[in-house]
């Protein structure tokens, strides 16, 4: 077995394990700075939409020998805004000119024609109006609103409301990271990006689903044991799918960080960075916010509870209990004994009650027959 798998092992039978429900207030920490500072970025910077967003032109050359910097020169010079140029597959140039109106297009197209020594006619010119980038806007809104919605509900019924709130805020965390990403880099908001941001959401949900699942399974009939506590159970279940939730998240980043920083950075294919940044940014909030901000926010909320504070307080007692005895004198053999028969009786009884297979109860023996 790999080292890897052995550790898994491990943790999934609680042999070893990480405090990460004890230490949540640092987690909440981290998470508000970083939070706070995609907001800053997000305010100060704002985000650099697309000319599918803004409106524009797009002019599309044949093969040509004008190196994407010269068109870039070109462009800027004949319609004085600052274009955006692309190298394309087949040899030829992506121009993209923001704000530029219908009247404006005809004006330009031929000046960039002439500036790129390339005929007019073989030039492909498009106008993109902001109406369809808006609507495109409204409707991913309206599908990330429906989908918030369906994932509470279902979480709700599924689980517990506790859990559908922790999920909700956990999306909401992953959004807004990513977003404030995009804006500190400064990548262009496409359609791409809409799309990228709309697919993180579900891998960032099932990764909570699957620590949900194992917390649910870990915490039925825990009122009647004195063992453990809601947050150390909730802490075992993170531990337990921690190696499953670290192999899904790295299988899946290998291929989008192929895209972001092979095919956009070295290849130099910048129409994939706005799809390839969100996916990466996503898949990696993504698999944070599970381990580190929605099962913590779970314990937090069961916390509360008046049954919960009763079983912390037993089990508080029970250690305290378990540690005195164990400091005991030991002139006191007989009255130690005892209580350790008892502790002993009682931890038969909490392991019944937590669902453990016990064997056959054993029989009294019977008599061997009559005396003669």
């Amino acid at each position: 077995m790999s080292r890897l798998g052995s550790m898994g092992a491990r943790l999934y039978r609680g042999e070893v394990g990480y405090d990460f429900v004890g230490k949540r207030k640092l987690w909440y920490g981290v998470s508000i700075l970083i939070t706070i500072t995609a907001i800053l970025g997000l305010v100060v910077q704002g985000l650099n939409l697309g000319i599918e967003f803004k409106g524009g032109l797009v002019v599309t050359t044949p093969k040509t020998s004008v190196s994407a910097e010269q068109a870039r020169e070109a462009a800027e010079e004949v319609s004085g805004h600052l274009p955006i140029v692309q190298e394309l597959g087949t040899g030829g140039l992506r121009i993209q000119i923001s704000d530029v109106g219908t009247g404006e297009a005809d004006r330009i197209t031929g000046e960039l024609a002439q500036e790129l020594k390339v005929p007019a006619g073989d030039l492909n010119a498009d106008i993109v109006g902001p109406s369809w980038g808006e609507q495109i806007a409204n409707k991913a809104w309206m599908g990330l609103g429906i989908f918030m919605v369906l994932v509470v509900v279902y979480l709700a019924i599924a689980f517990e409301w506790r859990m559908a709130v922790a999920a909700l805020i956990a999306l909401i965390h992953d959004i807004t990271i990513t977003v404030g990403i995009y804006a500190l880099v400064g990548f262009e908001v496409t359609p791409g990006t809409v799309i990228g941001l709309l697919t993180i959401l579900g891998y960032s949900l099932y990764d909570t689903v699957v620590v949900f699942d194992s917390l649910k399974e870990s915490s039925k009939d825990i009122t009647k044991q004195t063992r453990y506590t809601y947050s150390e159970v909730a802490n075992r279940s993170i531990n337990g799918t921690l190696v499953r939730s670290i192999n899904t998240t790295v299988v899946a980043l290998l291929p989008v960080a192929g895209l972001l920083f092979i095919g956009g950075g070295v290849l130099g294919a910048g129409m994939l960075n706005d799809i390839s940044l969100s996916l990466f940014v996503g898949l990696a909030a993504g698999a944070y916010s599970s381990i580190f901000i929605a099962t913590p926010l779970v314990a937090d909320l069961k916390e509360r509870e008046p049954q919960m504070k009763a079983l912390r307080k037993r089990v508080l007692a029970r250690r305290a209990k378990g540690e005195a005895g164990e400091q005991g004198p030991e002139d006191a053999r007989p009255a130690d004994e005892t209580a350790a028969s008892a502790d002993e009786a009682d931890e038969a009884d909490d392991t019944t009650a937590a669902g453990a297979v016990v064997g056959p109860r054993r029989q009294p023996a019977r008599g061997r027959g009559r005396r003669r």
